[in-house]
């Protein structure tokens, strides 16, 4: 049930840990980022829904991921930098995570339980692959890497 959702947590980019519960009332978007990816330019299109929607109660939250191609190396002050000086990011991010494997992140163990990818495959299958979380915590939708925030704007604002 929803409730799950909220009992979750993260330790955030400066290192403390974060009850999912702050953002309980808001539309929240789930993404693994990446510094060094191809689809790294979508942090700006993951900024501008964020500043079209904060105010409206939207967030979007922020996991950086190094298990795929090594594209985010570098340390949480390193991202966090790049995040900010690169894209202008405001939205919360977290401290590395794994999204797959025996060191899955409990917050992706719940995400991919809930919302199956393609076939029914649970593993993530590259950066950028978004959750769409409704007011209640109920896991609505999963994106693929490829699709742009703009595409997910229709969707975002149907929840809000």
């Amino acid at each position: 049930m929803s409730a799950k959702f909220y009992t979750l947590s993260a330790k955030n980019i400066d290192g403390t840990q974060t009850s999912l519960e702050e953002w309980q009332g808001k539309v929240v978007l789930i993404v693994n980022v990446a510094s060094r990816c191809g689809f790294t330019n979508q942090y700006e299109g993951l900024e501008a829904l964020q500043k079209k929607y904060a105010d409206k109660g939207f967030s979007v939250l922020g996991f950086p991921c190094n298990q795929f191609g090594a594209q985010e190396p570098g340390t949480e002050d390193e991202i966090k930098s790049f995040c900010e000086t690169t894209f202008g990011v405001s939205f919360p991010l977290f401290s590395k995570v794994d999204v797959n494997g025996s060191d899955t992140h409990p917050v992706y163990e719940y995400l991919k339980e809930e919302l199956p990818g393609a076939l029914g495959t649970k593993a993530i299958k590259w950066n950028f692959t978004k959750f769409l979380i409704d007011k209640e915590g109920n896991p609505i939708k999963r994106y693929a890497p490829q699709d742009k925030p703009a595409d997910l704007e229709k969707d975002i604002a149907k929840l809000l």
